[in-house]
């Protein structure tokens, strides 16, 4: 059973639309049929160029139809596809490559294809670079066009059978810890995950069209948006995330997966639009959320609504909610939300403005998800419940254990770590402490080695409390310190556009960001913030100490992933010296 299988079926729906790209600022579209012949047009083309089903093929690449044309194309050929994050720095993709034994990458723009030639300088198993556009040039013999290549091909392929247990994509790791690790996922994993979707939601997705937002790279969109094809639905390609605003009024879409940083700065910007109006609009609009969460409590309840607060819904839409769902395309209703935990004040939000957030949880070890809010009878402050044929307990030190046949089968040439993350009696220990509700909805504690205990015995769950620093459209981001300390302190990044902004209308005299966080009114500004955020936190989980940073914590200097995970150990050690001046006397 090859997995590709599955997708091309799609082929007899013929002239709709399965792919929407923009190039040159129009957009375009490739139809389910055209997608097929590309796809298969693909793999005749890799074949030709020698590429057989025992390669692993990497996509370096941003978000694109080549993307998806090409890793469909490496399945069907019945080789692996090795997805690398377009963000990350020349040594992690070097590891990838070399780790993998990567014999053909595609290459999405010329600074990837630098990148990519500079590692074959010292890597000779690199035979072949593929570039997905016209536009990137050509430097070596062993370079070519993805359109070149495919110009003259056939759609005639027969697509190579592959078992359940074959693998589809060996997928590295982030890793918040150590070096990353490459996970395989089989053909078997992605077809379950796929299927459990359908089943657990009973909905019929062929209609949707998904934005394509968060990378491709991550087995949360390569999951979603192999559902989505699968379901027979289309995808548009958000190709710059910077743009994602511009994206969705252009696009429209009924779908989009998302971390949940997206809809806190969204959730920052109407509070800050909503303090800054009149009166009267302040107190409308907490009319109409009122209103609203009156209305998503009895939806969530399946429960029906009076006619009284129809009404009164439909003007809080009409003249509040409307305005906030146009500035995101105005249709999106289904939107997937994982990869980190997201506070319930967020969720509640926007179901009251009828933005239905569905909260899930999963790794890339178990295919993306493992539990998923239902369409009815979810629980804010949770993250669902186990989406079909997954099972989940709660074993040792409150660790989430998953079984399944989405779980993956083990890490690449890596036995020894593979073996560390199964139980005896094969449950996959996912390195996060949880616990489950009366209802059996799963609750998310922190991740095990996040976990803090202070010198005082206290122990206390970081993650949470970071969320509700970065709530705040104040704090870009937020790290927490108090292992074995006798306090909690705190590293903040400003959202330096809003504090600019905040500095001027106080008429803050300042000459770099450094001298703007190192004034007294700032700090003092920061502080009364903290305290008025963590009022209801107990004492020994409140921020005592804080020291503002000048810059964001980036990807390219190690201290986030590329799906933007804090990496607390590079954290505690690049900022070492500022952190023990706020233990010291």
């Amino acid at each position: 059973m090859n997995f590709v299988h599955s997708i091309l079926e799609n082929q007899k729906l013929n002239s709709k639309k399965a792919l929407n790209y923009k190039e040159d600022g129009v957009w375009k579209s490739y139809s389910w049929k055209e997608f097929h012949d590309l796809v298969l047009q693909t793999a005749n083309a890799l074949s030709k160029l020698g590429a057989n089903p025992q390669d692993n093929i990497a996509i370096y690449a941003d978000n694109m139809p080549q993307w998806v044309i090409m890793n469909f194309a490496i399945l069907s050929l019945g080789a692996t596809t090795v997805p690398i994050f377009a963000t990350l720095p020349e040594d992690q993709v070097k590891h990838i490559v070399n780790d993998a034994n990567v014999k053909f990458i595609l290459v999405g723009n010329q600074k990837q294809y630098d990148t990519i030639l500079k590692i074959q300088d010292k890597n000779e198993l690199i035979k072949h670079i593929i570039l997905a556009k016209d536009s990137i040039e050509l430097k070596t013999n062993d370079s070519y066009h993805f359109n070149s290549i495919i110009k003259n091909e056939s759609a005639n392929f027969k697509v190579y059978n592959k078992n359940k247990d074959d693998t589809a994509s060996i997928i590295y790791t982030s890793g918040t810890t150590g070096i990353s690790k490459g996970v395989m996922l089989t053909h078997g994993n992605f077809h379950t995950i796929c299927k459990s979707h359908q089943n657990f939601f009973e909905y019929d997705f062929s209609n949707e069209n998904s934005l394509v937002f968060l990378p491709l790279s991550h087995i949360f969109e390569k999951g979603w948006s192999s559902f989505v094809l699968y379901s027979g639905g289309q995808l548009s390609f958000c190709e710059n995330p910077k743009e994602i605003i511009s994206y969705l009024k252009e696009v429209k879409p009924t779908a989009m997966c998302s971390v949940p940083r997206l809809f806190q700065k969204v959730y920052n910007t109407i509070n800050e639009k909503i303090q800054s109006s009149s009166n009267l609009a302040q107190n409308f609009f907490k009319w109409s959320i009122g209103i609203g969460k009156q209305v998503s409590e009895l939806k969530r309840l399946k429960k029906s609504i009076p006619i009284d607060l129809r009404f009164k819904y439909f003007l809080a839409h009409q003249l509040a909610f409307k305005k906030v769902k146009n500035q995101l395309g105005g249709n999106l209703w289904f939107i997937p939300v994982g990869g980190a935990s997201i506070t319930s004040n967020i969720t509640e939000f926007f179901d009251a403005i009828g933005l239905h957030l569905t909260v899930g949880y999963g790794l890339t070890e178990t295919s993306a998800t493992v539990t998923l809010f239902p369409f009815q009878n979810y629980v804010y402050g949770t993250v669902g419940k186990p989406i079909n044929g997954v099972d989940v307990k709660i074993g040792e030190n409150d660790e989430i254990l998953v079984k399944g046949n989405s779980v993956f089968k083990g890490y690449y040439k890596n036995d020894e770590e593979t073996k560390k993350v199964f139980t005896e009696d094969g449950w996959f220990k996912t390195g996060d402490a949880g616990k489950f509700d009366i209802d059996g909805n799963l609750i998310i504690i922190d991740r095990i080695k996040d976990l803090m205990k202070t010198s005082n015995g206290k122990y206390i769950s970081p993650q949470p409390l970071e969320n509700l620093l970065t709530n705040d459209n104040f704090i870009q981001q937020a790290v927490l310190i108090g292992d074995n300390r006798s306090y909690v302190t705190a590293l903040l990044v400003p959202d330096f556009e809003n504090l600019e902004k905040y500095a001027k209308s106080s008429n803050i005299i300042y000459e770099s960001k450094q001298d703007l966080i190192n004034k007294k009114e700032i700090i003092d500004f920061y502080s009364n913030k903290i305290k008025s955020i963590q009022t209801n936190l107990a004492s020994f989980e409140q921020i005592k100490k804080f020291k503002i940073l000048p810059k964001d914590f980036s990807i390219d200097t190690g201290e986030i992933t590329p799906t933007l995970k804090v990496k607390r150990r590079v954290i505690l050690e690049k900022y070492h010296s500022i952190i023990e001046t706020m233990y010291g006397e």
